[in-house]
């Protein structure tokens, strides 16, 4: 059975995706999804960037519009809000002060930033051939216990991102990944399974095989989703979200409401 949720989906509020909200939920109704959940890009607390997320002015027009589409798909569609926010060390306080200010089903957290390198900006890809692959992976990982630890976020966002590009250490990085699970099940974090991967340079789904077995052998729920900057990317390849789940040993997954985990959705 495929899973019938996606909780990853932009607007163009956020600089970088196009079509209207009500393009993507007409997209879920036409592939059979029956609960979808938005989660554009908190407004940046270290600086502002318009091309990469919203502005805070601009947070309560983002609320105003999912709930216009939960209101006109009401009969088809269950429509939550989420939001995708950035971990950046130093702006823990920021960064909770704007999700406190709002009724958000869930929040999916995301490291994004190695201190200001943009690892995962195009822009900035050219930085990855100055770099030491091995301490990036580990810096990453690191910062993805960190946005753990601070308790701000649901659901932690693409956690294997920091190989969009198909860079990959030289080093064995399991002990990082065992490490992140230890976090994740310690402060009841969801990871989600986001096939955005596969249409990335690394042509692989967030998180990896090797890495999902860990984290599903530690116990860390899951959630999916596309991460959607179109509409026609609503649910995309969830066939393969899902057998990659099972072959990690997941048989179901979790669902939100108001920031609680609210049910269980069997796999099988």
């Amino acid at each position: 059975m495929l899973p019938f949720s996606d909780y990853h989906m932009h607007t163009p509020l956020c600089g970088h995706a196009s079509g209207e909200p009500q393009e993507y939920a007409q997209q879920a109704i036409k592939i059979g999804l029956t609960e979808i959940g938005f989660s554009d890009h908190a407004p940046l607390v270290s600086h502002k960037d318009p091309g990469i997320t919203m502005d805070h002015s601009q947070l309560p027009v983002y609320l105003h519009m999912i709930e216009s589409v939960r209101a006109e798909f009401a009969d088809e569609l269950k429509v939550l809000i989420g939001i995708e926010a950035d971990y950046i060390p130093g702006y823990e306080d920021k960064t909770k002060n704007i999700l406190a200010q709002y009724p958000f089903d869930y929040v999916i957290g995301s490291v994004h930033f190695i201190q200001k390198w943009g690892f995962d900006d195009p822009i900035q890809m050219k930085e990855w051939n100055i770099r030491d692959v091995n301490e990036v992976y580990r810096d990453y990982n690191r910062l993805l216990r960190k946005s753990a630890l601070s308790r701000m976020f649901d659901i932690l966002g693409h956690v294997d991102l920091v190989k969009k590009f198909d860079f990959h250490p030289t080093e064995d990085m399991t002990a990082e990944i065992e490490e992140n699970a230890h976090v994740f099940k310690k402060t009841g974090l969801v990871i989600e399974i986001n096939s955005s991967g596969l249409r990335k340079p690394a042509k692989e789904i967030y998180p990896s095989l090797h890495d999902l077995k860990i984290y599903c052998a530690k116990g860390v729920p899951i959630t999916f989703g596309s991460d959607a900057h179109q509409p026609k990317d609503v649910g995309c390849d969830f066939d393969k979200s899902r057998d990659l789940a099972i072959a990690a040993g997941y048989t179901e997954y979790v669902l939100f409401e108001k920031r609680k985990i609210t049910r269980t959705v069997s796999l099988l």
